[in-house]
């Protein structure tokens, strides 16, 4: 049996560095519709543009030539239009950059377990921590093709990012490659082509502290007057000074609206984005801001009044409430949600677990939750899991790497704190050392709700075992402590157990106990204490 990796230490996870809220432009007149349609082609038409200039630039991009392409784009537009293009080009191509170094080391980690795989003779088992060769000639020969296919495409890739090369499609790839087979999708070509336009519009401006309401370009007052600044070509369709567009309706935030109300009225920055949700046929507005960042209290401090381990499932959370002593109280609990479907049905059904979570806590009065610091990035290869299919989906399903930051986002204005812990054997020594204590006659405790334990446990920094096992030799102090749960600073830990009146085996009366501080009666036989009950340290 291989080592143990050694397991990191948990650490309090970071508040979230904005806030972002999203609201309906409802009851929009067919005047305002037409406008917002044309402000939004004409800048999708610069930003695809301003985002060719700047792949075309790749790793030649300075501060010059960022200038002449703003110089540019400024008679099509305004100033500030052309700064928010450019800004968002930027962004753009730093996003597919990182995109295309996740995709490099997933083909090399793929070349990686095919050469070693192939390197194995046919038939031979593997490990647990290594796969084994392969189950047939057919099946070595058709992988040695593969390994050839990703060695290109590896080859390929490194060689793009080494020319600062990227792949970008504005609208989207997966909509792009709809166009082919509309018919497996269920879209006709009109409303591949409104889907189409409406990804590739461009209606979005960042904030400017000490400007009116925290927005030049994209301005919404406290009583929720919105009004754009229409790009140059457009300013004919002005219904207000200064070459702006008033639209008809008010706005109105809902969710943390107040928030965004005191920020507006001290003219802080507020970005605003106006998007078209072509499904349902709806204009929206988000709203973005900066928050400073929270100063992270100690682990200790929140670990004060218990923890809630949180075990990741893929249909459900599995959660159990643990005193300030490592020890599980009241009942597990289950968090359950359904991903499948779209994407926004996927991540609505999250936020609602996350929030029925977070109320379950504010209601034991715990000040932290401890979540597994989850990453399946290197996990979810064919080339790793061969056959297994359907465990790949579900591994690629699950939302690993967007919990703790949702979780964090959302705790955040309830005042509990998140922590992260490392995720070696919680669920194996979860199931081995809890699972069975903790099943009742009344209660089934699952191989989840057991490793939601030693998730705790291990943020409480206590570890995961219940208690070690007796000595084997004797009984004697010669092989330590039976319980692990006393730190070496503990007071007493050395000391002698207290006396429990009443018979402590059943050849012993009550009364006949005997104190095991007597250490000169170790090793020895005849003595006198040999015939009393024992006790130990």
């Amino acid at each position: 049996m291989g080592e143990l990796r050694v397991v990191a230490q948990s650490f309090v996870a970071s508040g979230p560095g904005g806030a972002a809220i999203r609201t309906r432009l409802k009851h929009l007149t067919p005047v305002d519709e037409k406008v917002l349609r044309l402000v939004g082609a004409h800048l999708g038409a610069l930003a695809s543009k301003d985002l060719k200039a700047r792949c075309r630039d790749a790793l030649e991009h300075s501060s010059n030539t960022w200038a002449v392409r703003k110089r540019e784009l400024t008679p099509l537009s305004s100033s500030r239009w052309a700064g928010a293009i450019t800004k968002a080009s930027h962004d753009q191509w730093a996003l597919a950059r990182r995109g295309q170094l996740a995709h490099i080391q997933s083909l090399d980690a793929g070349v990686r377990t095919l050469t070693h795989r192939l390197s194995l003779p046919i038939g031979q088992r593997g490990s647990r921590r290594a796969p084994g060769g392969y189950r047939s000639r057919r099946e070595w020969h058709a992988k040695s093709r593969r390994l050839r296919v990703l060695e290109d495409r590896l080859a390929a890739a490194r060689a793009d990012r080494e020319a600062g090369l990227v792949h970008v499609v504005r609208g989207g790839k997966r909509l792009a490659r709809a166009r082919h087979h509309l018919d497996s999708d269920g879209l006709t070509e009109s409303s591949w082509r409104g889907h189409w336009e409406a990804g590739r519009w461009f209606c979005q401006a960042d904030g400017e502290s000490g400007k009116r309401y925290g927005n030049e370009t994209i301005r919404i007052s406290p009583d929720g007057e919105a009004s754009v600044k229409l790009p140059a070509p457009l300013t004919h369709l002005a219904n207000a000074p200064h070459g702006r567009y008033v639209l008809a309706r008010r706005v109105t935030f809902t969710h943390r609206g107040t928030e965004w109300a005191d920020r507006v009225a001290a003219d802080r920055a507020v970005a605003y984005r106006i998007h078209l949700d072509a499904d349902r046929n709806r204009w929206y507005v988000t709203a973005s801001w900066q928050i400073p960042p929270t100063p992270t209290i100690p682990l200790g401090a929140a670990l004060a009044r218990g923890v809630i381990g949180v075990d990741m499932n893929a249909d459900h959370l599995a959660a159990w409430r643990l005193d300030v002593h490592g020890n599980p109280t009241g009942s597990p609990r289950r968090f359950f949600y359904d991903l499948s479907g779209t994407r926004d049905h996927r991540d609505a059904q999250v936020r609602h677990a996350l929030t029925r979570l977070l109320h379950w806590a504010r209601t034991c009065g715990v000040g932290a939750i401890a979540v597994e610091d989850l990453d399946f990035g290197e996990e979810k290869t064919r080339e790793k899991h061969g056959r297994r299919k359907r465990f790949r989906q579900l591994i690629s399903g699950m939302p690993t790497g967007k919990l703790r930051a949702r979780l964090s986002s959302m705790a955040d204005q309830t005042g509990i704190t998140v922590i992260a812990v490392d995720p070696a054997y919680t669920s194996r020594w979860g199931a081995q050392h809890w699972q069975k204590p903790l099943t009742t006659t009344t209660r089934r405790t699952t191989r989840h709700d057991a490793a939601a334990v030693a998730i705790g446990r291990r943020a409480q920094g206590y570890p995961i075992r219940r208690r070690t096992a007796p000595p084997p030799a004797h009984r004697s102090d010669e092989q330590g402590h039976r319980t692990v749960q006393a730190r070496p600073g503990i007071p007493g830990r050395e000391g002698t157990r207290p006396r429990i009146p009443g018979p402590r085996t059943r050849s012993v009366h009550a009364g006949r106990g005997a104190n095991a501080g007597n250490q000169n009666t170790q090793h020895r036989s005849g003595c006198s204490t040999e015939r009393r009950s024992w006790q130990q340290d």
